[in-house]
């Protein structure tokens, strides 16, 4: 399976947030400055992460995102759908079966 840039940086920003004592506020422009995206750019990636209800804004001059839940308890499965177009496994398991009807990992999918 390939990553998108998309998932990538948006991954990226999301360990930008991992890395923060739990509950502590980082903005926007701390993101993207540190992972060299433009702002605008970061903020739409922690909107698709916010959707997903992984992370949630915090609004105000002092504002900017923070993790729903503690950083050991994402998954990467859940990241990836946040911020691509496949949004359950049904669609991964019928598109990429290879040569078979059904995937051959069905019945012990990771």
């Amino acid at each position: 399976m390939k990553i998108t840039a998309q998932e990538e940086y948006g991954l990226r920003c999301l360990l930008q947030l991992a890395r923060t004592p739990q509950g502590q506020i980082v903005s926007v422009k701390e993101i993207a400055l540190k992972e060299g995206l433009s702002s605008a750019y970061a903020e739409k990636l922690l909107r698709l992460l916010a959707k997903a209800g992984l992370v949630h804004s915090v609004r105000g001059m002092k504002g900017g995102y923070v993790l729903n839940r503690p950083a050991i308890s994402l998954t990467l499965g859940e990241v990836v759908r946040a911020l691509s177009t496949v949004q359950t496994t049904d669609h991964i398991c019928t598109s990429f079966t290879g040569n078979q009807d059904v995937c051959v990992h069905f019945s012990d999918c990771g």
